[in-house]
């Protein structure tokens, strides 16, 4: 009889993991039921507010809003690519994508700037931080929904939660890049005129990182897009949960539609969000 060959001992990591998932469930329920109500409300109210004008209405602004950043070539595509949505019975279905990619991307960048400053401004910081964030970009996007799902059942708020986990990355480093770029004979000029570090951040380093700091918005919103569509798995509303619903029945045709819904938000929300902020006739 061959003998079994030596093997590293096993380490329970997932029964660790079970056990600080159970902990926070049991101490802190509270705290995600109010998380829950509050993301809830917010994404229906904007979903809601999204859906109440007529399409062609809303068809209009968003043209008017691409037109105006970025100049009547996207201003006309961006018209014709929401009636496409609106012709293939998709709008409603896009409105509650684009609530959701608006709430997750605010929350996202709400608290990607603020750390990606910290981090830029504090050594010890980002050592601690670039090895979480090598953690959550490296991280398969559907283990996030895993945790969320337990924490906040279905629904549109597991898949906000964890498109927030997951879209952070790029909008921390990139802010942090962005500052550490910042030439520092301006900051040493600003320093030597007696400026509050708080005035050199606002007035100095900000000002010349914000090309790069946008750059990670972008990544924040397109990432937010590509997570809200796999939360559609998990009872998320919108395109995501069509084109689910879609490969679970084999519907070619259905699904083709709801992501060619998706395609068309993606590229009017990355146009939109690369823009930068004066208009460019083009």
């Amino acid at each position: 009889m061959r003998e079994t060959a030596w093997q590293v001992p096993r380490i329970p990591v997932g029964d660790g993991f079970q056990a600080v998932v159970d902990w926070l469930q049991n101490n802190i329920g509270p705290f995600f039921d109010a998380i829950d109500t509050i993301i809830k409300g917010v994404v229906e109210g904007l979903s809601d507010a999204l859906q109440a004008p007529p399409a062609p209405v809303l068809i209009v602004l968003f043209a008017a809003l691409g037109w105006w950043q970025r100049g009547w070539r996207f201003g006309v595509g961006s018209a014709v690519g929401f009636a496409l949505i609106d012709s293939l019975d998709r709008f409603p279905s896009a409105m509650e994508t684009l609530a959701q990619v608006l709430v997750a991307g605010v929350v996202a960048v709400a608290i990607a700037v603020p750390i990606g400053i910290l981090a830029a401004r504090n050594a010890t910081v980002s050592r601690v931080v670039r090895p979480v964030l090598d953690f959550m970009q490296t991280l398969p996007a559907f283990v996030y929904l895993i945790p969320v799902i337990f924490f906040f059942s279905i629904g549109p708020v597991p898949g906000v939660v964890a498109t927030v986990v997951f879209a952070l990355p790029p909008g921390v480093r990139l802010t942090e890049l962005g500052i550490r770029q910042v030439d520092p004979e301006m900051v040493e000029a600003g320093e030597a005129f007696g400026s509050p570090p708080r005035k050199i951040l606002t007035e100095i380093q900000l000002p010349l990182a914000l090309p790069t700091i946008l750059a990670g918005v972008n990544q924040i919103i397109m990432l937010s897009l590509s997570m809200v569509v796999i939360s559609g798995m998990v009872g998320a509303p919108g395109l995501g949960a069509e084109v689910y619903a879609a490969v679970t029945s084999l519907k070619l045709g259905s699904g083709f539609e709801a992501g060619l819904g998706v395609v068309v938000l993606a590229i009017y929300l990355d146009r939109l969000s690369s823009a930068p902020p004066e208009r460019k006739d083009r």
